[in-house]
């Protein structure tokens, strides 16, 4: 029998994977509109209401044909979307195998081992291919008819779950409202997408819940159903969904059999499970967070036990105990007294403390609070720690599995475990960091067991997204590559604090700082060795800054903890673990972090709630010393409330109020306070958080009559317009804005009053200058033009030239007639960048002799020049000539 004749020719050639769904679908047809004259092999679907919608309403759309019937001798491109697995694509097996085939992919699941590789690969981590594809055609104005962008919309409506799955990103939303304002149907999508569950669907969901088991895994709970079909069950995907919502499961597999093939449907919310990595090795793949994958030849139990295997391997290299851990362990000498333990626990603000040997640092066992408080009411503090401490307390080692922890602490009720690394306390557990990890990963937890916990779980979710999204390309590609050199030298690093904050808040980014689970000093070099960078180091705080040739500049920490040997002095700084960098921080708002290192990449750690505070738009303080220990904080809660609109909460308000009560700004230098209230002034609108400060009465901190009064605002305002208008000219010229505001803040005290207040700020010499003399001399100077005005441009042009940018806005601001402002603003942007054309070598060739003659002229010449009567460089030298001629100047 003779072969089939295949008659169809076609340069490009675009298709999708086997049992596509509405986003394949939609991701073929941009393809389509993006390569002209592309031929689409459509690999077919099991879903009926695609398959029916395919058919009978929008096959017209799609340039199709048969791959039996398509002669591939002349296709040199073949573009694939929505996957990158060769089995999961049919009808171009014999295309892949020729030589010189360009392949172009668009995906959004991310690269797995073992793929296709494209010449060309689009891979974005949106929710929906057809995002990527809406993107491109929307950057090429590429245009959509109502029918064309209604079968794109669907693909990104079905595969976001109309915008509900984690996995939506606001690209999603932004291509779906592009689509819409290109006539897509929301009556067609929601007829397709947005369906009530069939009798056969709700029986086969209350199936797979009542054959469900639970499997505890390292500490991570797994949840698994099997089952068996005689046939295909419709939207198998969108019932595990609704499952794991009814359920609240973090991880959850259906392992189906179908007819001959077993069917798993994997969806997961727990960032150490990757379900994607996991079922590519069952010949399926999809993201960390969901997945799916056909096996054949296998039965169920040997797909569910090879399933349960292949999580126990990928859940192993989970290190349960690093995470747990706090490191450094704050630990005593067991010799020392029970007074130096009780003095260390209220420094670190802990309730139990390790003891070791002197000689060998040996564990040796533990003293809480509780034990010293006692021994302190009977007078015993003198005694040494070994004579009162839990000698008997056990310990774990660094790959201690989680079941081994749980034993230690909660059923032997040993308060704190140590973690031991060749006879070495490298951290320690606490029955807290314990119950925290359980009650994160849905693990039952008693009451009682409840009640020991006595901070926010320390939740994480994937962030990537937003990284490739809202920062540039240098930022991002340098986070990385800080990430892959920390990963080189054995370093856990996160990018951290105002950084994370304004990523989240979707703000610009101005700081980059870096904190190292280690030696951030040693990093620092490292790093800037083998990028040809400088390095800046402070060593007593552990902190360095990496300086790149054109100046850009981050900031990288060790990890530390401070504490705080009297109220508001500087802190004093030991390393620490990531954890306890994060608490010593000011607000909340300001502790998140972000992993950068390759295998957590983008993971967002929250221990203290800040996203709820983000969400909440309110400002809180970590613990209930923080403006004790460091008064500076209120102002930087009054800095941030006014920066994003939050409110301070009602907690930390109540604590700024006892602070200022108990005067705790007494031992606070003036240096520290100009440096806050500098960063205030420096806003683009300080006004709200003036009228904070003087509702707390914080001005008389800094001096006793030192008063805001309506007229201070009125100034305030009038100083604001002027700051406005000048940034409204894009005049490249640097200004102290906060000195603006300050001067307005002396305007009118006695100079005694103002020589206090900047005696007790320690105001630099020079800046004092400004504040004091610039500032009476441009009062001064503003009193002679509004007592003379309306005055001539040369008189306003040697009145103002001498004074700075920051003299001549606060001039602005300070008077009330209009057209002396339209006079001042005048000189600001034209007449103070009139000069004379000709110079002195001009004059000496009309025969002029050198001297003081020389800037007469000139300065005439300025004169007329302001007063429109000189223009042209040759009606100058004609000036001057005239001028040297009657004043018998040339020889």
């Amino acid at each position: 029998m003779a072969p089939k004749k295949r008659s169809i020719k076609a340069k490009t050639i675009i298709t999708s994977h086997v049992n596509a769904d509405f986003d394949a679908i939609g991701a073929m047809l941009a393809a389509q509109k993006l390569y002209p004259g592309g031929v689409i092999i459509f690999p077919g679907s099991q879903e009926k209401s695609l398959r029916d919608f395919f058919i009978n309403s929008m096959s017209y759309l799609f340039n199709m044909a048969d791959p039996s019937k398509i002669d591939f001798s002349e296709t040199t491109r073949l573009v694939i979307v929505d996957t990158r697995q060769k089995n999961r694509l049919t009808g171009v097996s014999d295309l892949l195998d020729k030589p010189d085939l360009a392949i172009d992919i668009y995906d959004h699941h991310p690269p797995m081992p073992g793929e296709i590789r494209g010449t060309r690969d689009v891979s974005k981590p949106y929710g929906a291919t057809t995002t990527i594809m809406s993107e491109i055609l929307r950057e090429k104005k590429i245009g959509l008819t109502g029918e064309e962008a209604t079968v794109m919309a669907l693909g990104i409506y079905e595969d976001t779950g109309n915008f509900t799955y984690t996995s939506t990103t606001p690209a999603d939303f932004i291509q779906a409202g592009y689509l819409l304002s290109c006539g897509a149907s929301l009556n067609t999508i929601s007829s397709l997408v947005v369906r009530e569950m069939k009798t056969e669907q709700v029986t086969w969901l209350n199936e797979l819940i009542n054959e469900m088991a639970s499997h505890r895994i390292n500490g991570i709970q797994v949840h698994l159903s099997t089952i068996s079909s005689p046939s295909y069950i419709n939207d198998l995907a969108s019932i595990v969904q609704k499952i794991v919502r009814m359920e609240n499961l973090d991880v959850f597999f259906a392992v189906v059999l179908m007819g001959t093939k077993v069917n798993i449907i994997a969806r997961n919310r727990n960032p150490e499970v990757d379900v994607g990595k996991l079922l590519a090795e069952f010949g399926g793949g999809g993201h960390s967070y969901a997945a799916s994958a056909k096996v054949e030849s296998q039965t169920l139990p040997q797909v569910e036990m090879r399933l349960l295997e292949m999580l126990k391997r990928q859940l192993k290299s989970v290190l349960v105990t690093k995470k747990l851990m706090s490191s450094p362990a704050i630990t005593i000498d067991s010799k020392s007294s029970c007074e130096e333990a009780g003095s260390l626990m209220t420094r670190y603000s802990i309730n139990t403390l390790l003891a070791v040997n002197r000689d060998n640092l040996g564990y040796e066992g533990y003293i809480t609070r509780r034990v010293v408080e006692k021994l302190f009411f009977h007078k015993l503090g003198s005694q040494p720690v070994y004579e009162y401490m839990d000698s008997e307390a056990q310990s774990v080692s660094i790959d201690a599995d989680l079941a081994e922890i749980e034993e230690k602490i909660i059923e032997a009720k040993q308060r704190i475990l140590p973690v031991m690394e060749d006879n070495q306390i490298v951290g320690v557990i606490t029955r807290t960091d314990l119950l925290d990890y359980l009650v994160e990963h849905n693990r039952e937890v008693s009451s009682s067991e409840k009640q020991v916990i006595n901070r926010p779980n320390a939740k994480k979710k994937y962030i990537r997204h937003l990284l490739d999204q809202r920062l540039d390309d240098r930022i991002g590609k340098l986070l990385k590559d800080i990430g892959r050199t920390a990963e080189d030298l054995g370093l856990d690093i996160y990018v951290v604090g105002g950084f994370v904050r304004d990523l989240m808040l979707d703000r610009p980014i101005e700081d980059v700082d870096v904190v190292v689970e280690g030696d951030g000093i040693s990093f620092a070099r490292y790093y800037a060795k083998k990028h040809g960078c400088r390095v800046n180091t402070h060593h007593k705080f552990n902190t360095a800054v990496i300086v790149f040739p054109d100046g850009f500049k981050v900031d990288v920490a060790s990890a530390r903890l401070e504490y705080y040997t009297t109220p508001a002095a500087l802190p004093i700084v030991e390393n620490s673990s990531i954890k306890l960098d994060l608490a010593r921080r000011d607000f909340t708002i300001n502790t998140l972090a972000v992993a950068l290192n390759p295998d957590t990449y983008g993971t967002l750690i929250d221990y203290f709630g800040a996203g709820r505070d983000l969400k909440d738009k309110t400002i809180r303080i970590i613990h209930n010393l923080s403006f004790v220990e460091d008064p500076t904080r209120v102002f930087r809660a009054i800095k941030f409330s006014n920066r994003f609109g939050f409110n301070i909460g009602k907690v930390t308000s109540n604590l700024i109020k006892n602070a200022l009560k108990i005067d705790t700004f007494k031992h606070l230098s003036g240096l520290r306070v100009l440096s806050e209230l500098k960063q205030i002034l420096s806003e683009d609108n300080p006004i709200p958080a003036v009228e904070t400060i003087a509702a707390y009465g914080i001005e008389k901190i800094i001096h006793r009559n030192l008063s805001i009064t309506p007229n201070t605002y009125d100034l305030f305002d009038s100083v604001n317009k002027a700051l406005t208008w000048h940034d409204l000219l894009y005049v490249d010229e640097e200004y102290p804005r906060w000195a603006v505001y300050f001067m307005a803040l002396l305007y009118r005290r006695p100079f005694r009053v103002c020589d206090e207040i900047l005696t007790r700020l320690m105001v630099p010499v020079k800046e004092r200058q400004m504040l004091l003399e610039r500032r009476y001399k441009a009062e001064n100077r503003l009193s002679l033009i509004e007592a003379r005005f309306p005055v001539s441009r040369q008189e306003m042009y040697w009145g103002l030239i001498n004074f700075k940018t920051e003299c001549i806005l606060y001039m602005m601001a300070l008077t009330k007639n209009e057209e002396i402002q339209k006079a001042i603003s005048n000189f600001y942007t034209r007449h103070r960048y009139v000069k004379p054309v000709i110079k002195g070598k001009d004059l000496l060739a009309i025969g002029i002799k050198p001297g003081p003659v020389f800037t007469r002229i000139l300065k005439l010449i300025l004169n007329e020049k302001l007063d429109n009567k000189l223009g042209t460089r040759k009606e100058e030298i004609a000036f001057a000539t005239r001028y040297a001629i009657e004043n018998d100047l040339i020889d």
